[in-house]
């Protein structure tokens, strides 16, 4: 009988202990749940970070999500990007119950303080604080080493055909800031804004900065501007996750050698 109930008060533990099941909808917020401990059930397209990502599967791409297999995973929690995912079928989660997180990180805070608060879905939640606080202390080094930083007007390139860009309320907006970079397109109205090669020559950028390849992007620039081109990483760029701190770090290097 003794064994008996040992039996069962294990299992009910175990039960109890069980890790939510979680489910990503973009490859920042898959970034984002591993920094926090979690290994989620399924992941959107081009989740390859860390590599123990790519091999789960994927229930969201570029043209919308997957809402019946995510209904028959039955996730504890779905995270949701505001900037990627669509209303209408996220919505759908919601009406079937599912619980639904939407993260939309705009600044180093906020993407540094979503580690931190998703921590009640992690089986690991002091990972998520350490990973929050070595985050937080990555970025206080950058900030106090660049704090005098030399200015320089820099252009925030996305794609070619067409150009985009990025304003003042991104992440990349901020690190270009932290590095001494003034963005020539901070004003803009809209977080990501379409503009012309005739927009960008007449504010005359003295650095381009882009995920892209060096050598076709100043063949594009030429001869109308000769700025200095500066290639990151297109992941550490363009996803408001953990890896934007790589991106700073390298951004930084090279604008204020």
């Amino acid at each position: 009988m003794a064994k008996l109930f040992t039996l069962l008060l294990l299992l009910c533990y175990g039960a109890a202990a069980a890790a939510p099941r979680v489910i990503t909808l973009a490859p920042n917020l898959t970034e984002l749940a591993f920094a926090a401990g979690i290994t989620p059930v399924a992941v959107s397209a081009y989740s390859d970070f860390p590599p123990a990502a790519a091999a789960i599967e994927q229930v969201a791409n570029w043209q919308g999500i997957n809402v019946e297999r995510i209904i028959s995973l039955k996730p504890d929690v779905v995270l949701a990007w505001r900037e990627g995912n669509p209303q209408r079928q996220v919505d759908q989660l919601a009406a079937f119950g599912i619980k639904v997180v939407w993260l939309a990180p705009a600044t180093i805070g906020e993407m540094i303080a979503a580690v931190r608060d998703l921590k009640i879905f992690s089986p690991h939640p002091q990972q998520a604080d350490r990973q929050a606080a070595a985050l937080q202390q990555q970025w206080d080094v950058l900030k106090k080493r660049y704090q005098h930083a030399r200015k320089v007007s820099v252009f925030l390139q996305f794609g070619q055909r067409p150009l985009f860009t990025a304003s003042r309320n991104t992440l990349q907006n901020e690190i270009v800031q932290l590095c001494g970079g003034e963005n020539i397109f901070a004003d803009s109205r809209v977080a990501w804004p379409q503009v012309s090669r005739e927009q960008v020559l007449m504010r005359h950028p003295q650095a381009i900065v882009t995920g892209g390849d060096a050598a076709a992007v100043s063949a594009f620039w030429r001869p109308q501007l000769n700025a200095q081109v500066i290639v990151i990483n297109d992941d550490w760029l363009s996803r408001p996750g953990p890896r934007i701190l790589q991106a700073a770090r390298a951004l930084c290097s090279q604008l204020q050698p």
